[in-house]
């Protein structure tokens, strides 16, 4: 259960990017900042409101109902994996390498940001799907690291392959059943 202790400093924040005119990017906040303590099925809409410091009735001017808000937040989990593997794949130079990082990657954003990644893989649609940005990283280094356009086949294959190594890896640690892990996830993922 997400604390009010936690939920008074979060107050204390978001009330200052709200007064900035943002609701909608301050209720964001307010829900990934509430993911970090706690599960997505402990949130609630007027959780949210008295995180951002509106009344729950101003929640309904962005999100017509909790299922929308959630659906923002998973978004923004896409984006901020993504920018994370994008991260690690520059770090390792590119490549081979920055191929392999972008997978270690993907396990360590879920091991740092456990709800916010099940909600973001859970949600409806494709997590690895072009038109997201680690779908769109996973394509574009699968077709660099074999050589063809990113809308081959094989690409498609090759993406599914890496992707459900990583995938089943970190879900397989978020579960408890095997160890969290960098030496685990260096060696299965490479």
């Amino acid at each position: 259960m997400i604390s009010d202790d936690n939920n008074v400093n979060i107050n204390a924040r978001l009330r200052q990017s709200y007064h900035h005119g943002d609701l909608r990017t301050a209720l964001i906040d307010a829900g990934l900042s509430l993911l970090a303590s706690g599960p997505a099925d402990a949130l609630s809409l007027r959780g949210m409101a008295r995180a951002a410091g509106v009344s729950a009735t101003a929640v309904y001017r962005h999100f017509p109902d909790k299922a929308a808000l959630l659906a923002a937040l998973a978004a923004e989990g896409l984006v901020r994996l993504g920018e994370a593997q994008r991260q690690a794949a520059e770090a390792a130079g590119g490549g081979l390498a920055g191929f392999i990082a972008t997978g270690r990657a993907y396990v360590r954003f879920a091991l740092a940001n456990p709800a916010l990644f099940r909600l973001a893989v859970a949600a409806p649609g494709d997590a690895a799907a072009p038109d997201t940005e680690p779908g769109a990283l996973l394509r574009a280094n699968a077709a660099a690291h074999l050589g063809l356009p990113p809308d081959h086949p094989d690409v498609s294959v090759l993406a599914l392959r890496v992707w459900s190594r990583a995938h089943g890896l970190a879900m397989l640690m978020l579960d408890g059943q095997i160890p969290a892990s960098d030496a685990i996830i260096d060696q299965v993922i490479g």
